[in-house]
């Protein structure tokens, strides 16, 4: 009786140490390959724009939150399938199953894992994402503001000024020096005005929290309401932008805003149907993503348990083909939902959905060991394939 009652707890923190490994690892490899693609973008501002690296580091802490939002799940999903592929293809699954323990007896664990996996995925999504993302394009402005010429690039048009349409031919990024300047400054729209200049150069005053861009040898048109144009020509010409006016004129979009802020927006109205569509999106995906966590560790048991001829390699593409197939869902939901053919709930859930019934049906299948004709045909594939490997034919 004594065995019988400790029996679940000794099985129960085994099945966690042996979730818990791969799951760190996993949310250290996919949130380090998520950050490579910024870490090339942060890298180049420190050597060769001059940002410091304490501000650099700044911007990486404030992006984890969007990538913790995806690598949670994907890290959990990754974690249960390879502890199960393991514990299967050392036959610790027979002798759990010879002791007299169920697979549905093993789904407790599994799950309470699953839901701290959901309340972190969670709190970061509804809470920590919107301020995260604040914080990161203050700063990001902050860091531009002072080396503005650093973020205008040659022979594009540049909008990282609102209001402000800049083209350069080239950009002398240590002396500052822009050359073959052309601006389109569209900060009043009753008074558009067109500005050419041979070189130009950027003047911060911190203090009145302006900045000056200085302007050689140009012209400045304008086309007036009445048909009227003007030219005026000038050897120097000051083009003054409030940074205090140029930051607070930033709107939220939807992935900043609380969602008080983005049901508070839909209830008002008034906005473009993307904007809408696109905030109705984000309201529903803050908790479909993380709620995704119970669904992954659903379906990792019986394919975890059905992966066990196949090595942790075959069970790291599998995890990566079963997100693929799951965000591509998302994508067709949402693409269902911009054509109104799909309720904005339905789009952004309908994955959870057929999940949730494909986890469910693989499961019972997995724990009454019924043979699945999909697993099978894949493992009699992946036989021949390695059995061709070995004899070099």
């Amino acid at each position: 009786m004594l065995y019988d009652a400790a029996m679940p707890f000794i099985l129960y923190r085994y099945l966690a140490k042996e979730i818990l490994s791969p799951f760190l690892l996993g949310l250290f490899v996919f949130t380090g390959v998520l950050l490579m693609g910024r870490m090339l973008k942060l890298a180049d501002m420190v050597v060769s724009k001059g940002v410091p690296l304490s501000e650099v580091a700044l911007l990486l802490v404030y992006l984890m939150p969007n990538f913790a939002v995806i690598t949670m799940p994907m890290a959990l999903l990754m974690a249960v399938l390879l502890a199960f592929s393991r514990l299967s293809a050392d036959s610790e699954i027979i002798a759990i199953k010879a002791s007299g323990i169920s697979l549905y007896r093993l789904l407790p664990p599994v799950m309470v894992l699953a839901l701290l996996a959901y309340l972190l995925t969670a709190f970061n999504a509804v809470y920590l994402l919107p301020k995260s993302n604040v914080a990161f394009k203050e700063l990001l402005y902050h860091v531009i503001q002072g080396r503005v010429n650093l973020s205008l690039k040659e022979q594009v048009f540049n909008t990282s000024l609102p209001g402000l349409l800049i083209y350069i031919e080239k950009n002398d990024e240590k002396s500052g020096m822009l050359a073959g300047v052309m601006i389109q400054d569209e900060r009043n729209p009753r008074d558009i005005s067109t500005i050419f200049a041979k070189t130009g150069l950027f003047e911060m005053e911190e203090k009145e929290q302006k900045m000056r861009l200085h302007l050689f040898d140009g012209s400045i048109h304008q086309s007036r309401p009445q048909g009227i144009y003007r030219q005026v020509a000038f050897q120097e010409y000051a083009l003054s932008v409030d940074l205090a006016k140029t930051m607070s004129s930033f709107e939220k979009n939807e992935t900043e805003m609380s969602l008080a802020e983005i049901r508070q927006n839909l209830q008002k109205g008034g906005f473009n149907r993307k904007l809408t569509l696109d905030m109705g999106i984000e309201q529903h995906r803050r908790f479909a993503v993380p709620f995704a966590c119970f669904i992954f560790a659903l379906v990792a048991m019986p394919l975890g348990i059905h992966n066990r001829r196949s090595g942790k390699s075959a069970g790291f593409s599998l995890s990566i083909a079963v997100l693929l197939v799951y965000y591509i869902m998302q994508s067709f939901g949402k693409a269902l939902a911009g054509k109104d053919l799909l309720p904005l709930a339905v789009a952004v859930w309908l994955p959870n959905f057929i999940f949730l019934s494909a986890g469910s049906y693989l499961f019972v299948k997995a724990a009454r060991e019924e043979s699945i004709w999909l697993f099978d045909r894949g493992n009699a594939l992946l036989a021949y394939v390695l059995m061709k490997r070995r004899t070099g034919r």
